[in-house]
């Protein structure tokens, strides 16, 4: 199999006919052998069962249906478990993304890159959308050190040994380029047409931003102390024992004044700042210990050995 296509959707029937259409009519021009995997996220405007209608006549469609909405990571997640394609390529169902894009798609990872995300330099959607990605796009560049301009856009196209070694969960489809990236994979950004919604409505709100901020830092802490979480609690550590060793000593020199300390709120917080710090670099060596268990324990991906 050439080319695999994801498709994560959730109460899209309206859209399914037309889009289904689009993708046949593009995938055929590029010669290559392909599938269309189709995630149904627990639809329930009959999704499903006009995908069943559609695969009668088209048997290049494969099915995934949900008992119930576990969001676009686990979509993504068991479509991508079920594709064959050596270049696999996500899009999301609403007609946003362009199906034209994927030849566009197909000549960038033939050309060496191993992840491409697509970059909807002109989007078509309401402020309550654009300004809040913004200012997510860009602190993500920020605190990942990765120059891509919308990281949360469907777009995207992999190889196939990408997908099969990056964990997705939770809400870490938005963050699959700093992964790879992390992973030594080689990723890149190509502008992509972007089209205003033509049926039903975005099912994200403003949720999802939070949820976003918070696996943010999961992906910081994998991609930065996965291998040394020493130094990252340690740091921590050293703060607080720190401020509490400043603490006990300013109180020491009162002790040795003739003022009482016992009865003071700050001595209380002096020993607690030398005990959450001890718990700092304890975590710290724990993980170290882990992670040294892991690393004799594990096989390592090897992309060439020569003798």
């Amino acid at each position: 199999m050439d080319i695999s296509i994801v498709i994560p959707l959730l109460n899209e029937v309206e859209s399914l006919e037309e889009l289904n259409r689009r993708l046949h009519e593009e995938l055929n021009k590029t010669g290559k052998s392909f599938e269309i995997i189709y995630v149904d996220d627990g639809s329930t405007d009959g999704s499903f069962e006009k995908l069943l209608q559609l695969r009668e006549s088209h048997p290049a469609i494969r099915l995934i249906q949900f008992n119930k909405n576990f969001g676009k990571s686990a979509a993504l997640s068991e479509g991508f478990k079920m594709a064959r394609g050596e270049i696999v390529i996500t899009m999301d169902a609403d007609l946003q993304d362009d199906p034209a894009e994927i030849h566009n798609l197909i000549r960038e990872i033939e050309g060496g890159l191993e992840l491409v995300s697509g970059w909807k330099k002109e989007r078509h959607d309401p402020l309550n959308k654009t300004v809040p990605s913004r200012f997510f796009n860009f602190i993500t560049r920020i605190l990942t050190g990765i120059r891509i301009h919308d990281f949360n856009c469907g777009l995207k196209a992999y190889r196939h040994r990408v997908i099969k070694s990056i964990p997705v969960y939770g809400e870490l489809h938005r963050y699959l380029p700093v992964l790879a990236h992390w992973m030594g994979f080689k990723v890149g950004e190509i502008p992509v047409k972007h089209h205003p919604r033509k049926y039903g409505y975005s099912k994200f709100g403003i949720k999802r931003f939070l949820n976003g901020f918070f696996d943010l830092l999961t992906v910081l802490f994998i991609t930065r102390f996965q291998q040394r979480p020493l130094h990252l609690f340690g740091f921590m550590g050293l703060g607080s024992t720190f401020l509490g060793f400043i603490i006990l000593t300013y109180l020491s020199v009162l002790w040795f004044q003739g003022h009482g300390i016992g009865q003071r709120p700050l001595f209380i917080l002096g020993v607690l700042l030398l005990i959450v710090g001890v718990q700092f670099f304890s975590i710290g060596l724990l993980g170290e210990m882990l992670n040294n268990t892991r690393s004799q324990s594990i096989e390592y991906s090897i992309k060439n050995k020569l003798d």
